[in-house]
């Protein structure tokens, strides 16, 4: 049976207490980034994904900046490789094409890069490092969405 969880939209302030305990067991947990480096100005300037189980428990995030940056992609542990991650991006994707940016760009964790490359990401740049994990530049070029009018 397929994993059940719904995906809404919203402003840092109605996502600020879903997406804080998900980020803080993600990132300052389990990947040991300092807390000073996970929260920055961006938030409240970005849209947000939220991710919540059947019961409305929040378990996976991820923001567009108004730049076209995607950021701060975490999926809880026990809800790993169940499509939630898919999903947040399909959906910072969706949100991107309607405010008819050209690009997506994101830094992802060297490990993750080949769950963007499924999306059609392609790396720009070498590795680097950030908040202490490696990490590539990748892009996606946006076509418009189907059914926009435009061809």
């Amino acid at each position: 049976m397929p994993a059940r969880f719904t995906i809404r939209i919203m402003a840092w302030s109605e996502a600020l207490p879903l997406a804080r305990p998900v980020r803080e067991r993600v990132f300052v947990e389990e990947q040991r980034v300092p807390r000073e480096l996970e929260w920055d100005e961006w938030d409240e300037h970005s849209e947000h994904a939220i991710a919540c189980d059947i019961a409305g428990r929040p378990i996976g995030t991820a923001r567009l900046l108004p730049n076209g940056r995607v950021g701060r992609m975490a999926v809880l542990k026990d809800w790993r490789r169940k499509g939630v991650g898919a999903a947040l991006l399909v959906a910072m994707l969706d949100r991107a094409r309607g405010r008819s940016m050209a690009r997506v760009v994101l830094h992802a964790q060297t490990h993750a890069a080949d769950f963007y490359r499924r999306f059609g990401f392609s790396e720009r740049g070498g590795e680097f490092v950030e908040a202490g994990i490696p990490h590539v530049e990748m892009a996606l070029d946006l076509s418009p969405a189907p059914g926009s009018g435009d061809s």
